[in-house]
């Protein structure tokens, strides 16, 4: 289907150790759209289309190891490890010149990740739906946030959550869906192609081990240490703060304005839960266009 100037489009990019498959569409300013779990770069098609229509380059990125997307067999998928990878397709598709990072769940940690140790790749940053994480610390042992971030402590278990995952074609993913969106939000077509990416052979390991290397500093790679450091630096890139009003971690995300050195702004989307780019894409889109027409 047609929309904008140009075709929705794949494209291979080779970038620190991971071989990137993105989805492109339109010209002009590049925005690298950055997916969560359990998700895919298909999340985006809302952002894809609103955005290539008014004169921006989209590029959306399936994580690494998130099939197409592959990474080497002894890979390491510690926050430094996920910052390095993207810096390094930041560099491919955009050499010498900034970009809008977007990024939503899992796309937003290394979001503020990248933001602190990379502020030089970066004309503005907008991260939805995950608070920065020294307010995740914060409320890190308080029991209805615990609750909420519950498939954290499950995922560090062996063997078992890849089996509850497979199971019952795959209602562990129907029921994340249901428990952080607003209630009645049905994207089953969306749905199945997540199911689809996430069965393929390797994909659920590789989904599980960027939550088992949270906790796990032997799965952090140590040839990274310089990065690492930089991970706690503070955020001065310009920076839009987004969350659905009924998801709960938007408590916390009203908290984090101190978090920041830069330019920051927050605002919630009425109506909308964990994946309001998608339950309440108009309005997210609104929001988008504005942030970057102010940003540029």
């Amino acid at each position: 289907m047609w929309v904008g100037p140009e075709m929705l489009q794949e494209q291979q990019i080779h970038a620190n150790g991971v071989d990137f498959v993105c989805l492109t569409q339109g010209k002009g300013p590049t925005v690298l759209l950055v997916h969560g779990f359990p998700d895919t770069a298909q999340t985006w098609s809302s952002q894809i289309e609103a955005l290539s229509e008014v004169g921006y380059r989209v590029i959306a990125p399936f994580l690494p190891g998130y099939l197409p997307s592959r990474v080497a067999e002894n890979a390491f998928f510690d926050k430094a490890s996920l910052v390095h990878g993207i810096a390094g397709l930041i560099e491919a598709v955009s050499p010498g010149k900034k970009l809008h990072y977007i990024g939503q769940d899992w796309g937003a940690i290394i979001g503020y990740a990248l933001c602190a140790a990379r502020p030089d790749l970066l004309q503005s940053a907008v991260l939805m739906a995950v608070p920065h994480p020294q307010i995740v610390n914060n409320y890190l042992l308080v029991p209805k946030h615990i609750q909420r971030s519950f498939h954290w402590w499950f995922f560090q278990q062996a063997d078992l959550p890849e089996q509850a995952l497979l199971a019952n074609d795959m209602a562990f993913i129907d029921y994340l869906w249901q428990y952080w969106c607003v209630a009645g939000y049905e994207d089953s077509e969306h749905i199945a192609q997540v199911k689809t990416c996430l069965r393929q052979p390797g994909v659920l390991k590789t989904a599980l081990a960027y939550y088992r290397a949270m906790f796990d500093l032997t799965k952090a790679d140590p040839t990274l240490q310089e990065l690492r450091s930089k991970l706690q630096h503070g955020i001065s890139v310009p920076t839009l703060a987004m969350c659905g009003a009924d998801d709960l971690r938007s408590e916390l995300m009203r908290e984090q304005a101190p978090c920041f050195a830069g330019p920051y702004e927050y605002r919630e989307v009425s109506n909308a839960g964990h994946f309001l780019h998608r339950e309440q894409s108009s309005a997210v889109n609104a929001l988008l266009l504005d942030w970057l027409k102010r940003s540029a």
